[in-house]
């Protein structure tokens, strides 16, 4: 099974300088051995998966990369067999090459197979061991390639600019959010759900300090009634404002805590390209809350 906690990012100063060459939306990030056809040897690389762009950095803290690949046309993604122990071997191959990756250990070798099919196949992979919260990162970034593939058709000159241009949004760069994360008030938050009932139920937005995070649910019990929960930001994790308070080390963990908690009855609130809008009913199983935020 795979690590719920994905890699830590690298510093503030180091993604302000990376920004200043792409813009491409980072997906995933992690340690890679890569092998290139005119490489010899693996050689180990920080890596990073911007839009269907592999970005290698000799190391975690190098503010320019060394050398990029470009999966757009990846033709397929197969295993190795490898003798080392906890390790993972896969090979990419493309139109004009063969590019051997090799992982540290099996978990990050499942997870980096997983964002890179689903970028490239622009559809998550089946039959493979991760966990809930994985699988709802994987339909997140899903979501967001869609959308850049259909805003670069749509204008693809002012979209390639857009890509050159470094993100204002810090925040969104630093750390990829869920794709149900709006930056909408509470009001708006509660017309989208009610609007689009069929799109999911849990929307997560700024808080109204502008420091913390909130939770919006549409629940359907006797009747339909809206709920709010405020996640505080505490050093490195997210604690829920429940009776009994919960932490969480990532936004994606807590989106996960809500689904699991209701045993799947909540859903993040996702715009789709291809859904069209229904008036589908889903029952909630209720949260014990602290407060109206």
């Amino acid at each position: 099974m795979m690590a719920e906690k994905p890699p830590k990012p690298a510093p503030r100063r180091i993604f302000q300088e990376r920004l200043k060459i792409t813009a491409l939306p980072l997906y995933f990030e992690g340690f890679l051995l890569v092998k290139r056809s005119e490489y010899q040897v693996y050689k180990h690389y920080w890596t990073e998966l911007r839009g269907t762009t592999l970005f290698f950095y000799s190391d975690k803290k190098s503010p320019t990369y060394v050398d990029k690949l470009d999966l757009i046309d990846l033709t397929c993604l197969t295993d190795q067999n490898s003798t080392e122990k906890n390790c993972a071997k896969f090979t990419l191959v493309l139109p004009k090459e063969e590019v051997q990756l090799k992982t540290e250990n099996t978990e990050s070798g499942e997870e980096w197979r997983g964002f890179i099919l689903t970028v490239t196949e622009l559809s998550v992979p089946l039959h493979m061991s991760l966990l809930p919260g994985q699988v709802i990162r994987l339909h997140e970034v899903l979501q967001r390639e869609k959308k850049r593939r259909i805003e670069i058709e749509r204008t693809p000159s002012s979209a390639m600019e857009k890509e050159k241009e470094p993100i204002e949004d810090y925040a969104d760069a630093l750390s990829p959010m869920p794709a149900c994360f709006y930056i909408v008030s509470r009001k708006e938050a509660t017309e989208m759900l009610e609007k689009n009932p069929s799109l999911g139920n849990m929307i997560l937005r700024p808080g109204s300090d502008s420091k913390s995070y909130s939770i919006t649910i549409r629940q359907e019990i006797d009747m339909p009634r809206i709920k709010h929960y405020k996640v505080m930001s505490v050093g490195k994790n997210y604690t829920i404002e429940l009776e009994k308070p919960v932490t969480l080390p990532n936004l994606f963990s807590v989106i996960d805590y809500f689904m699991k908690e209701t045993q799947g009855n909540l859903r993040p609130f996702i715009y789709s390209t291809d859904e069209t809008l229904e008036t589908k009913r889903f029952p909630v199983t209720p949260l014990k809350f602290k407060k109206n935020v």
